[in-house]
């Protein structure tokens, strides 16, 4: 099954898209990678949605990526003896560790280590930044603060501490045992929520133990500050502009989004834009304008996937969400302009060899007539260096490695074929030609570009690019040994 577009598409799993036939369905109406969101759903629960995602990969024959996202540290209020309370604009308000039920004038936010790194002049955001407050004084156990912008506040609503560096941990006890439960499963890329730092990467990374591949989901402005040390901890990133739009103002939102695609381009490591792309397809079939401009935003950046969330995992029309998305990608592809904006926008260093070796391919799959490129890599590290030069020929990433596949999955571009292990050049070209031709990518009288490091199986070795014909007879004559 060949996609016909090179951005890829994320699809969450939910009470809407729980069984085989409708996965199968989301699969081939183009969903390229599957979330598992470890904020809902019991263990059970993903891991039969885990198992019925392996099974259609057997069943089509095709890896698939599954994603399993980690909640994060939630900070939430209270409880109120009503429910809820209004709380009116200029009005003072407490937040404290009593566990008193709350009224007009307090709840309990029973997070003692805000309290701790709060000062006088700080912001909290309540319920999605619908409810701001300003703190005046705090202590070890309260934050007095002034309400400055009112509206209904309820039972453990969710709070953002945009302007503090809060002293958490990134795993919380919960995320420790979901991390464990998934990657005891399988899974092929874990998402870690509300990083602020690089080493929140590195304790997942040692959890983890090479089990799956790690991504970072910047939703929070010191996630921004420290960036460039958290891509360089991470193996991709997620701009995940929910809670980012949350904590800084929306406005800043679009151009945070364009430079964090393009570091994540130059430094050869997929990133995902998520959060809202199809938000009204939850209840309807059929998106607004401006959101498939956001999603066509997104793959004009050159982002390597775009990610539905509610819309495919609990709304009614998780399939026309997946088909949309697919056929904005197609449209956008496809228009000139496109082309345009990616080769103007590429980027990244030319240090070693195998950068070299890659912007090369590139070049002459352009100039000339190539059908496709094939890179052997069984690390993926030099797929996504393909991938990074964003070449208008199909990339079939070829690798003996099921898991090298599957992760690929969700980086720009990638048709991942599985093959078995080799240990000469001329045995790697054959195998090149035959996925081509078998995958649709090439005719026997056509050429490809086949990339490789020799001797096979070191990580990052790539050092061989060879200009060859589809055709075995070809190849034998020309390369007899």
């Amino acid at each position: 099954m060949r996609r016909m577009r090179k951005i890829k598409i994320v699809a969450t799993l939910g009470p809407a898209s729980s069984d085989y036939d409708m996965i199968r369905k989301l699969f081939e109406a183009g969903a390229d990678v599957f979330r598992l969101n470890m904020s809902h759903g019991s263990h059970d629960e993903i891991g039969e949605r885990h198992r019925i995602i392996r099974q259609i990969e057997e069943d089509l024959g095709r890896p698939i990526a599954i994603l399993a996202d980690l909640q994060g540290p939630k900070l939430r209020v209270g409880v109120f003896a009503n429910g809820e309370e209004e709380l009116a604009a200029g009005q003072d308000f407490r937040l404290d560790l009593d566990t008193a039920e709350g009224d007009a004038t307090r709840v309990q936010l029973p997070h003692k280590e805000i309290f701790e790194a709060l000062e006088p002049g700080a912001s909290l955001l309540v319920n999605d930044g619908k409810i701001r407050l300003k703190v005046k004084d705090c202590g070890a156990d309260f934050a007095d603060c002034e309400v400055l912008v009112g509206g209904t506040i309820s039972n453990r609503k969710g709070v953002n501490v945009p302007d503090v560096e809060l002293p958490l941990a990134a795993l919380s006890d919960k995320d420790r045992k979901d991390l464990e439960f998934v990657c005891s499963l399988g899974v092929d890329w874990l998402a870690l929520s509300f990083v602020q730092r690089p080493r929140d990467v590195e304790e997942a990374r040692e959890l983890c133990q090479g089990r799956a591949a790690i991504l970072s989901k910047i939703e929070k402005p010191l996630a921004v500050r420290n960036f460039e040390a958290i891509l360089q901890a991470s193996d991709g990133i997620m701009v995940a502009r929910g809670d980012l739009g949350v904590e800084l103002p929306v406005q800043n939102v679009p151009p945070i989004q364009k430079r964090l695609v393009r570091k994540c381009r130059a430094a050869a490591k997929p990133v995902i834009v998520a959060t809202q792309m199809l938000e009204s397809m939850i209840e309807s079939p059929m998106p607004t304008r401006a959101e498939v401009s956001d999603v066509a935003t997104a793959i004009y950046e050159g982002a390597d996937a775009v990610m539905l969330s509610a819309e495919s995992a609990a709304g009614q029309y998780p399939l026309e969400a997946v088909a949309t998305m697919n056929n904005v990608a197609m449209e956008v592809e496809a228009d000139p302009t496109y082309r345009d904006v990616i080769n103007a926008s590429r980027g990244g260093k030319k240090e070693t060899v195998a950068d070299a070796i890659v912007s090369a391919a590139r070049e002459i799959a352009e100039t000339t007539n190539i059908k496709a490129i094939c890179c052997y890599s069984q690390s993926g590290v030099t797929a996504l260096l393909v991938g990074r030069e964003r070449p208008q020929v199909p990339i079939i990433a070829m690798t003996s490695m099921m898991g090298t596949a599957r992760r690929l999955c969700l980086s720009w571009g990638m048709h991942c074929v599985r093959t078995g292990e080799v240990t000469r050049f001329k045995e790697a070209v054959l195998n090149a030609a035959r996925a081509a031709r078998t995958e649709g990518m090439a005719e026997a009288t056509d050429q490809i570009v086949v990339t490789a490091g020799v001797p096979f199986g070191v990580s990052g070795s790539t050092n061989i690019l060879r200009v060859a014909p589809c055709e075995e007879r070809l190849i034998y004559a020309t390369d007899p040994g």
